[in-house]
């Protein structure tokens, strides 16, 4: 195992609590005025569970740096400056990090929460996320959304005084009597603020939501394909670069927290319903998987700390693929066996044969031993992860 290169280690810190549960939102979030005591949130208590959480997961890790951390939800911005001055704090001093860490937080564009913004990046909070989804009033009713198109324009230009130079911004497309040029003008408005990074993707209807269990009319077929193409080709035009699925940058300005995930990195992951991936130095690799309920989260019970399930042999080849083909650049066959010390098996390099047969892959890419997703792969990439299928 001496020849084990162990992946970058990221951190994930999870805060659970919404102001209200979107329609369309199925990450585990839960409404905050059902937790409050005296209107404000069980902070100190939360701290000193992700703390106890985070003990649970060191011995696993070592002195190995922290690379990037993000603090997602939820709507981690509800939570007070001094909630985050003190995680910091106690993060910086039970962890080695690189000099340069990428560390972001998701951010509503909220008035409220935009006053807190310079707090968040004294604490060290260098990057920044903010969910606006769209800048049309009725379909952020629709979204069940609370800001306005105005609270989101100033919501970046009063990140921008607080000394954030690394800002994304999350839109949504596809959305109910949404059509290609309302989406068009959304997309617009989100690059003329000149953010870093833009997160664009397509609702989808998920198990366990709202929207599900009462569907919303969505755009036809044939307006979704004019969205996406020419969202796309206007993002290209602009400088934005699509490097992933659902996300395009500027240049030098990738979201490294995302890439360590897609380039099948490590990452603890600590809070309610936090998912963290390990491999330890015997070549083990396992994910951890924390109690989702807040409440039952700080009962302090051990079982609330979650779960350890090592990922078996057999499924690496679909967990690997599943990850770096999200990602658009040529990555190395080889890559395979540094990050797992395993030798690539033969239904791994049977898929990508397949893969080739199909399209879905480059061939002057794959006689160098490399995969590089062709036009063709990037659009039917849910049928080319099948291959790989144990």
């Amino acid at each position: 195992m001496s020849n084990l290169t162990l992946p970058p280690l990221s951190l994930y810190i999870h805060a659970p609590w919404c102001v209200r549960k979107c329609p369309y939102c199925d990450f585990n979030s839960h409404q905050a005025d059902r937790f409050e005591e005296n209107g404000k949130l069980p902070e100190d208590a939360y701290l000193d569970q992700l703390l106890a959480d985070l003990e649970v997961d060191l011995p696993y890790v070592a002195n190995r740096p922290i690379q990037t951390a993000f603090i997602g939800g939820g709507t981690p911005s509800l939570m007070s400056p001094d909630f985050y001055y003190r995680l910091m704090e106690a993060l910086k001093s039970k962890l080695a990090w690189v000099d340069d860490a990428e560390i972001t937080m998701e951010a509503n564009p909220g008035t409220f929460e935009q006053e807190k913004f310079a707090h968040f990046r004294q604490a060290g909070i260098n990057r920044l996320s903010i969910g606006i989804q769209s800048f049309h009033t009725n379909l952020l009713k629709t979204l069940g959304r609370i800001h306005n198109r105005e609270e989101a324009i100033m919501a970046v230009e009063k990140s921008r005084l607080a000394g954030f130079d690394n800002i994304n911004l999350d839109l949504m497309h596809g959305l109910p009597d949404q059509s290609v040029d309302m989406a068009l003008k959304d997309l617009q408005l989100a690059m003329d603020l000149a953010p870093e990074h833009l997160s664009w993707y397509q609702l989808t209807i998920e198990p366990n939501t709202e929207f599900y269990r009462r569907p919303p009319e969505l755009p036809e077929d044939n307006t979704l394909w004019g969205i996406q193409d020419e969202g796309l080709a206007l993002l290209e035009s602009q400088g934005y670069q699509q490097y992933e699925v659902s996300a395009n940058a500027r240049a030098g300005k990738h979201a490294q927290h995302n890439l360590n995930y897609w380039r099948f990195g490590d990452y603890l992951g600590i809070g309610a319903g936090a998912h963290g991936k390990i491999t330890l130095e015997n070549g083990e690799i396992f994910r951890t998987r924390k109690t989702r309920h807040p409440n039952h989260y700080l009962s302090n019970l051990p079982e609330a700390l979650g779960t350890k399930e090592q990922i078996e042999t057999e499924d690496l080849p679909l967990e690997f693929m599943m990850n770096r083909l999200r990602l658009f650049e040529t990555f190395d066959l080889a890559d395979f066996s540094r990050f797992t010390y395993r030798e690539a098996p033969e239904k791994l390099i049977a898929g990508c044969q397949k893969a080739l047969e199909l399209g879905f892959i480059d061939q002057d890419a794959w006689h160098e031993c490399k995969v590089k997703t062709t036009s063709k792969g990037k659009l039917f990439l849910n049928e080319l992860l099948e291959i790989f299928l144990p």
